[in-house]
């Protein structure tokens, strides 16, 4: 008897988890929330009659499409569905329907007067989700087998993904190149190794992260395998503007180029910093010249210390303030002092937890009792007198033994 778990498998890649019944047939079902570049349905329920045939379709990893039914079936979210490809069909399952269908379109800057949609010829049988079922496992047997076919061609190049159409007669496969590769050799090999029709994509670095998947340093999932459809070119000059410490391994992400997050509050910190003056000599008060320490861009605050070589006292000052003292000490006045404030600023450590205090270990270290000194002279007296303690005793007793011992 098949066990429960053996019978269950969680293809994530596609979304959807495959189970076998007693009499070994297939059956699929969508898992919300499990595949990548997942859409909530935030407008569930709203009906838009001009956008009613068109649904989103998702196949594996990262790829899917906008599709128009023409079956005259009803369709709704979840169900598999046989659609068009360049050459047989595709079978995919439905991540989309309604009105955020049309919110898509307008995001990919697609018109649906002109545009030419693929269609959805039916909903996916028995027999189609067995033969879909059959391509899928046949997947990681022929990547690994083209990796070693590519290494013996001798070409530059690292396939990381192959996908298998529905109808199992196609095959996408995957690579990633520093340059320009010449793989008509290459797929000759695979069609004839794998009897199959093959398509060659090269994708990036990021592309193949997002195809990977997993999590960043943030403990969230990769931006690239969550949402992110359009990579955008990210500089060093963003962690410039931003303050951030040009540390290569701290910078990149798991792709190994710089990570995408970093371009997220570029506008903002760009935005405070064209508010916050610039300061090249030191600020002149009475009392001496006030140096500048280190600057808080995003609440526009800046710190200024006597002494050029210290952190210990530093006195916060309004981006505002500082450029009417700026004026000031060009037209040679010098303001009284920044000691007019009661108390300087000193740089508190915050835990990553907020609430436990780094010491907390030392603090519940219990100190050792140290060990009372006997009172002899107490116990003496209380001994009639005699002088010797249980210590003396066993000192006497020691050359008694030795020299009975010796005898």
């Amino acid at each position: 008897m098949m066990n429960e778990n053996e019978s269950k498998k969680y293809d994530c890649s596609r979304g959807c988890v495959v189970e076998r019944d007693a009499t070994g047939e297939v059956n699929c079902t969508y898992r919300q929330g499990c595949c990548k570049l997942e859409v909530y349905d935030w407008l569930a329920g709203v009906s838009q009659e001009q956008y009613k045939d068109y649904f989103e379709v998702r196949f594996k990893n990262t790829r899917k499409g906008i599709y128009r039914n023409e079956s005259g079936q009803s369709i709704k979210t979840g169900d598999f569905v046989i659609v068009e490809a360049a050459n047989g069909h595709d079978l995919g399952v439905v991540t989309l329907e309604g009105a955020v269908v049309a919110r898509q379109m307008k995001c990919k800057k697609i018109n649906p007067e002109n545009f030419e949609f693929k269609k959805i010829y039916r909903k996916a049988k028995l027999f189609d989700m067995e033969k879909w079922q059959d391509a899928i496992a046949r997947e990681h047997e022929v990547m690994i087998r083209s990796r070693q076919i590519a290494a013996e061609l001798g070409l530059k190049m690292k396939i990381g993904d192959v996908e298998f159409q529905g109808d199992g007669t196609k095959a996408i496969f995957y690579y990633i190149a520093d340059g320009r590769v010449d793989f008509r050799q290459l797929i000759k090999v695979f069609a004839e190794e794998f009897r199959i029709r093959i398509e060659m994509k090269q994708i990036g670095a990021r592309q193949e992260a997002g195809l990977i998947g997993g999590l960043g340093v943030c403990g969230r999932e990769l931006c690239c395998s969550n949402y992110i459809s359009s990579f955008q070119s990210i500089t060093t000059s963003a962690a410039r503007c931003q303050d951030l410490s040009l540390n290569p391994q701290k910078l990149a992400g798991q792709c190994g180029k710089l990570k995408c997050c970093l371009n997220y509050e570029t506008a903002a910190y760009m935005d405070a910093q064209s508010r916050i003056p610039k300061v090249s000599n030191p600020l002149e008060f009475e009392d001496g010249l006030a140096y500048l320490m280190k600057t808080d861009i995003l609440k526009e605050v800046m710190y200024f210390s006597y002494d050029p070589t210290s952190l210990a006292n530093l006195f916060p000052l309004d981006a505002s303030d500082v450029r009417e003292i700026i004026k000031m000490n060009r037209n040679g006045i010098k303001p009284e002092s920044l000691k007019s404030d009661p108390e300087p600023y000193v740089p508190e450590f915050v835990t990553a937890v907020g609430d436990d205090s780094i010491t907390r270990f030392d603090e519940a270290r219990k100190k050792k009792k140290k060990r009372k000194p006997e009172n002899r002279s107490g116990n003496d007296r209380r001994k009639g007198g005699n002088g010797k303690g249980r210590g003396d005793r066993r000192r006497d007793d020691a050359p008694k033994k030795q020299s009975e011992k010796k005898e």
